[in-house]
Parts: structure tokens; sequence; C-alpha cells
């Protein structure tokens, strides 16, 4: 698990990097515990969500399994850029990706 700030300071998301208000904090496992993953890091949950909406667990294990990767995947960068300019406790809903939708 992704350790909390022991001074009060905020959660910050290594996403999209703007604070993250306890309302709207998902932990997302890097490897999806189905993969036998166990580390966590806190996310918005806006971006926990378009993470799920575009990329299998099968990706998220083998190619994404870490932000680094995330970052460098061209829809996660787009959205990542766009959500930045949003207030700290934006929320939008999202919609799995048609190549999901469609196995």
């Amino acid at each position: 698990m992704s350790p909390r700030p022991a001074d009060g300071a905020p959660v910050i998301c290594p996403l999209c990097e703007r604070p993250i208000p306890p309302a709207q904090r998902d932990a997302h496992h890097l490897v999806p515990k189905s993969r036998g993953g166990r580390h966590t890091e806190f996310l918005h949950r806006v971006c926990h969500r378009q993470i799920h909406a575009l990329l299998t667990e099968t990706e998220l294990a083998r190619q994404y399994a870490t932000v680094d990767a995330l970052l460098a995947h061209p829809q996660i960068r787009a959205f990542v850029d766009w959500v930045r300019t949003k207030p700290d406790d934006f929320f939008v809903a999202t919609r799995k990706s048609t190549r999901l939708r469609r196995r």
C-alpha cells in the first residue's frame, strides 16, 4: 500500500500530480490482484476509472504495471493532460472503451 503522509500533507495522484481529496481517493493495484499484484498506489477516482476503461487486467499486468508505463500509453497521457486542468475534486462518469466493450 502506498504510504500515507504522516504530517497531514495531501496525498498526490502519481498520474495527474494533483492532490486527492479523501472522497476521491482510490487504491489501484499496479498489477491486478487477479494476477498476483499486491502493491497499490492512491489515484484520483477519475484517473483510476479511466485506466480500467481503457486497459484489460492482462494488459495492466504485462505492459502497464508502473505509473511510468501507464503515462506512456497515448490515451492515458491524453486523459492526464486534460484532467490536470480540472479542480482536485473533479469527477466525470467514465465508459469502457469500445475495444473493451466488444470483448
